[in-house]
């Protein structure tokens, strides 16, 4: 029988999201920070050190949160130290996930592209023909 792998640093990472989720959303309340939430915590095997990826409302202002969020880490590593039972927390790095400004822009780039522009046309033209007239159909005489 075959046995799935799993590391003990992806149970960990997974953790890590959810308590490191409830700890950012306390922290940007108390105090005042841009509006952020972590979308990815990457640990290390040796469970030292943790890349938390956070994503935020305002990308404008993701520098200046991403810098207070790294003013914040001791302290957030001791709240996760009691909320977690582990003997080492790691240390955190706080990124900015980009991914969602990428997949925003990426998404912009498609539907300025000319077949998707005449498709899309085309879908709301059938939207607009088929849903008034119902004299297309043939049974329609017989059921009234």
């Amino acid at each position: 029988m075959a046995q799935k792998s799993f590391y003990r640093s992806d149970r960990v990472s997974a953790q890590l999201r959810r308590e490191l989720g409830q700890i950012v959303h306390m922290a940007v309340r108390e105090h005042g920070l841009p509006s952020v939430s972590v979308s990815d915590v990457e640990v290390t095997r040796d469970l030292a050190h943790a890349k938390v990826f956070v994503t935020a409302l305002q990308q404008e202002r993701s520098t200046e949160a991403v810098k207070a969020l790294k003013a914040l880490s001791p302290e957030m590593r001791y709240q996760l130290g009691r909320a977690m039972k582990l003997r080492h927390v790691p240390e955190l790095h706080f990124h900015y996930d980009d991914s969602v400004d990428k997949g925003e822009r990426i998404d912009l780039l498609l539907r300025d592209l000319p077949e998707v522009q005449a498709r899309d046309d085309e879908d709301e033209d059938a939207e607009d023909g088929g849903s008034d007239d119902s004299s297309d159909d043939p049974d329609a005489d017989r059921l009234k």
